[in-house]
């Protein structure tokens, strides 16, 4: 996801000739008792098998949390303010954290207390039945299941969540489920050019619902991963109806988790409060036991750490969602004796990288400059050592399958600081000594200490660098743009669900490119797209991975449009009267269903 921190894909090992799925998760762990100071290998060995929950595990209510107590309002300092409210335009993990605590969809990741997941049914009765192998998925909908303002949910608010998201308004958000139903790259749009809202619908034959209950997907081709996807917030389910009010639904969306939005203030701050028309005995993962949340805005990392370090007042009921521990105080929090016990951290399925936009630098001899240049071992240090990333070789995560550990063709492990002589001879070879590089950076704490070691880095090499600030709010929605102005800008991307199909394609299929695309660096290869079109078609898990692994060589060899930076963890910080913090798999972040205050 975006904005905040990077834009994810959560990746899926699908085994379709098996019939079974299996997810790389985070590792999880709080506190000091487990060493913080991950390698890739560790992430990529702590993979666990995420299997499809039966019916008795999607029933709710959820399993108490020990010790939980009901009452209180929890504080959260927050960097960032919500870009969006409208779950079809949520696709930034921030946002995702949020969406668990307001809203839900047809299946959700269900985490037990050892962090192991299940994907089980949420507003739907189990995680879907599938048949014609794979081609036709059946949801049936729980008894109970209401909007906030007491209207029952039905199989007519389904169909016309996925349908608007055909809608020329809706432009950031997953387009996993469309492109299944109606086509590939952009031209999922011509089933449906304006979404239901003029009264067309999908066909019966794609889309059905025989009636309130029931919802039936058919596609063309197997997609054992459906269930996966409609995980993601970008399904939360919509009223069909007046209240769906289009482009302004992102002003006042209509909730249906255990919270609802009492007040929001862009850019200063949210309310949230018990949605009383939610029913725990319809959710098997959420709870609602704090009366609400109070999110204020424009907290830093040093702001929100300092706070809750100090744990006085407020910043004992504190957290926060989604800011990690300012990594220059790292050493200090740890070796704080009652800060060292409110942690939760975990390694996050992110590649934080360098994207070049190839309209504007399509000399891959210039990219491979800035990449040999780039001082990624710094930029880690900056973002909290061993316990904020390492250092990254490559595009894919340790966390994707078929990660090879080692891959390093720019040297990046064996020059940490980077290889300042090479960059500067490439650039020379190129005849483009002196060059001005555009380089957009958001203004948040960390990416400003970056962009000093970076403009550094790049005119050592013998680049012009003009750096351009940019508001970290709606950094994505600006990066995001075919024509942003910039030739250089950091982007992270983390599976959406464990396999390179959640990762490639979003970010390197040129059929894919217009504004909100995650294809930031606009790459648009002859070789890439038909490559991804062929294995997106291969039934078997393993080959499917093996011709995956294949492309992401060529698109990091041959074509060069990231230059791979770092992968990430985090390490966040809670107040002491906060109970039930632990990590969460799925958000990659504190997780917003198990909190409560001890008194």
């Amino acid at each position: 996801m975006n904005a905040l921190s990077p834009r994810r894909a959560r990746a899926v090992i699908v085994a379709l000739a098996a019939g079974s799925l299996a997810l790389t998760g985070c590792s999880a762990g709080s506190g000091n008792d487990k060493d913080k100071s991950q390698t890739d290998a560790d992430a990529a060995s702590q993979a666990d098998s995420v299997p499809l929950g039966t019916a008795a595990d999607s029933a709710g209510p959820a399993k108490p949390v020990k010790g939980a107590q009901s009452g209180g309002t929890i504080r959260v300092y927050q960097r960032d303010s919500y870009n969006h409210l409208d779950p079809a335009q949520m696709y930034v993990s921030d946002m995702k954290s949020l969406s668990q605590l307001i809203f839900r969809g047809l299946t959700s990741f269900q985490q037990d207390d050892s962090g192991k997941q299940k994907v089980v049914g949420d507003l739907a009765t189990d995680a879907g039945q599938m048949s014609d192998g794979g081609k036709t998925w059946k949801y049936t909908l729980k008894d109970g299941i209401k909007f906030e303002d007491g209207t029952p949910i039905t199989s007519k608010d389904i169909r016309h969540t996925i349908e608007r998201m055909y809608a020329k308004f809706i432009t950031d958000g997953p387009t996993y489920v469309q492109q299944w139903l109606s086509g590939g790259g952009t031209t999922y749009r011509k089933a449906l050019p304006d979404g239901p809202y003029k009264g067309d619908h999908l066909p019966k034959t794609v889309l059905d619902t025989p009636d309130e209950k029931t919802i039936v997907f058919h596609f063309k081709q197997p997609q054992s991963q459906l269930p996966y996807a409609l995980t993601m917030p970008g399904y939360s389910v919509v009223p069909d109806g007046a209240k769906d009010t289009k482009d302004n639904y992102d002003v006042k969306p209509v909730t249906s988790g255990p919270y609802k939005i009492a007040s929001f203030k862009a850019g200063k701050s949210m309310q949230l409060v018990r949605n009383t028309n939610w029913d725990p005995k319809t959710d098997s993962m959420r709870h609602q036991y704090p009366d609400g949340y109070n999110i204020t805005f424009n907290h830093q990392a040093s702001d929100s750490t300092k706070r809750l370090m100090a744990d006085q007042g407020e910043a004992k009921n504190a957290i926060s969602l989604t800011n990690a521990v300012e990594p220059t105080t790292t050493k200090q929090v740890l070796d704080n004796p009652s800060a060292s016990k409110r942690l939760v951290q975990g390694y996050q399925p992110y590649v934080w990288q360098m994207n070049f936009n190839m309209d504007r630098i399509k000399d891959k001899k210039i990219r491979d400059a800035i990449t040999y240049a780039l001082p990624s071992s710094q930029i880690v240090r900056v973002n909290g050592g061993s316990y904020g990333g390492e250092v990254a070789g490559g595009l894919l995560a340790p966390t994707v399958a078929g990660y090879k550990k080692g891959y390093d063709p720019y040297g990046k492990l064996s020059h940490p600081n980077g290889d300042p002589e090479k960059a500067a001879k490439l650039l020379k070879e190129a005849g483009k000594k002196g060059m001005k590089l555009v380089y957009a950076y958001s203004n948040t704490e960390a990416r400003q200490k970056e962009a000093v070691l970076i403009e550094d880095a790049l005119n050592k090499a013998g680049f012009n660098v003009q750096k351009k600030e940019v508001d970290a709010a709606s950094w994505y929605q600006q990066m995001g743009k075919v024509d942003n102005g910039f030739d250089i800008y950091m982007t992270g991307w983390g599976q959406d669900w464990p396999d390179a199909s959640t990762v490639i394609p979003p970010s390197y299929d040129g059929t894919t490119i217009q504004d909100g695309s995650s294809n930031y660096s606009h790459v648009n290869d002859k070789h890439v797209n038909e490559e991804i079109a062929r294995i997106s078609k291969i039934a078997d898990a393993k080959k499917a991975t093996e011709e995956w692994q294949k492309l992401h060589q060529y698109i990091v060899e041959k074509v060069n449009p990231a230059a791979p930076v770092f992968y990430t963890k985090t390490l966040q910080l809670y107040g002491s009267n906060i109970g039930g913090a632990r990590y969460n798999n799925d958000v990659s972040y504190i997780d917003p269903n198990t909190l409560f205050l001890k008194k």
